[in-house]
């Protein structure tokens, strides 16, 4: 029996990447910056099929910390940010010196809770801190309440940071996931949709909140023929060699969206006759998501020892990656002593969910090897 590791989510080349990098490598850019990030950012914009600007980062998080610079967040700022995300979401707000207040899930998306989120909200204003920005997350790729978070947001006039890390090629309503909030972040870690080896960029709305993330993003370096520092900088730019990749990847992204999509179809598959485990799907039809990560949650049962972690033993016995849900930032160390508001939805699901491989190169073999440890472990 062919044994390999079937891992949760890598990077699928498309065969163009070389053929940029070796353009970089003959120009000799290979630094920060250069003419293949700028190419990056406009297929990045013309993608996301808006007036919106695109500033090529070495991260996500480095997104997210310039979004938060961008609205002036400072020391002792409260943040909203939801709670059952990667802590890449809500470290950064710390890096500024503010406050994170974590809000509960809610059934329907895993995402947000806009009860909850409008409870935080009044709460915080009672006690005379009212958040200056919120952190929304489309998890796994799974938009969240776009018109009922937006809804409260406006009714606060507070801005929204859409951290939309794993939602590339997911949208809502028809309108790409990115693009509804003040600032946009997406990410191009080697585990998601597309690569850039690592890598994010910064969606914003205006060509000078773009100018001036890039000048964050070079060490803010003022206009001199010396190197002059009026404000605090960062190395957050990406590179062109990260760039070169990422226009490689540009030219898979749509068939990677359909590949994850497939993957979703296999797993309906094999779900639809198990009772005792229930894979996510979106709300209705307004949700598109890339299903970026196939996820479902298991319902406990002792007498026959079926339960998250029994599964995903099962799962690695056979060389098969699987993982929990993302553990809520207020359950975490070194985040629960933060406010936070909410039930026990997001704590239930991290409980109960996994995460299934759901990479853009699973073969149909690594498909027959997880169905067949899936159904014999339910059966």
């Amino acid at each position: 029996m062919n044994n390999k590791r079937i891992h949760l989510s890598l990077s699928e080349q498309s065969g163009f990447e070389q053929e940029y990098i070796q353009k970089a490598l003959n120009s000799n850019w290979i630094t920060s910056g250069g003419p293949h990030v700028d190419d990056f950012e406009n297929e990045i914009e013309n993608y996301l099929s808006g007036k919106l600007f695109a500033t090529a980062l070495n991260s996500g998080t480095s997104a997210i910390h310039l979004a938060l610079i961008l609205l002036e967040i400072k020391t002792g700022d409260e943040v909203i940010c939801q709670s059952m995300t990667f802590s890449a979401s809500a470290n950064p707000i710390l890096y500024q010196g503010a406050i994170p207040v974590f809000v509960d899930s809610e059934a329907d998306t895993w995402n947000l809770c806009p009860l909850n989120l409008e409870i935080a909200i009044k709460e915080r204003i009672k006690k005379g801190k009212k958040p200056k920005a919120i952190i929304t997350v489309h998890l796994y790729g799974n938009p969240y309440k776009v018109d009922e978070i937006h809804a409260i947001a406006d009714r606060y006039e507070i801005p929204i940071i859409e951290d939309s890390a794993e939602a590339l090629g997911s949208s809502y309503k028809g309108k790409k996931c990115g693009t509804f909030g003040a600032f946009g972040i997406l990410s191009f870690n080697g585990n998601k949709i597309i690569t850039t080896s690592n890598g994010g960029a910064l969606i914003s709305n205006s060509k000078k909140l773009k100018e001036k993330a890039i000048f964050y993003a070079t060490q803010s370096k003022d206009v001199a023929v010396h190197y002059e520092h009026s404000e605090i900088g960062y190395n957050y730019r990406m590179s062109n060699i990260c760039a070169s990749v990422g226009l490689g990847q540009m030219k898979i992204l749509n068939k990677n969206v359909e590949i994850r999509r497939g993957n979703h179809d296999f797993y309906k598959g094999v779900f639809e006759n198990i009772n005792d485990a229930e894979l996510f799907e979106v709300l209705n039809q307004d949700y598109y998501s890339n299903y970026w990560m196939n996820t479902i949650l298991v319902e406990p049962n002792i007498e026959k020892n079926i339960n998250r972690e029994s599964l995903r033993l099962a799962l690695e016995e056979a060389n098969i990656e699987s993982r929990p849900l993302w553990k809520p930032m207020h359950l975490q160390p070194f985040f629960k002593k933060y406010p936070y508001y909410g039930n026990k939805i997001a704590e239930e699901l991290f409980q109960n969910g996994l995460c299934l491989p759901s990479g853009s190169n699973l073969t149909k073999e690594d498909k027959n090897r997880i169905e067949e440890v899936i159904r014999t472990f339910f059966n």
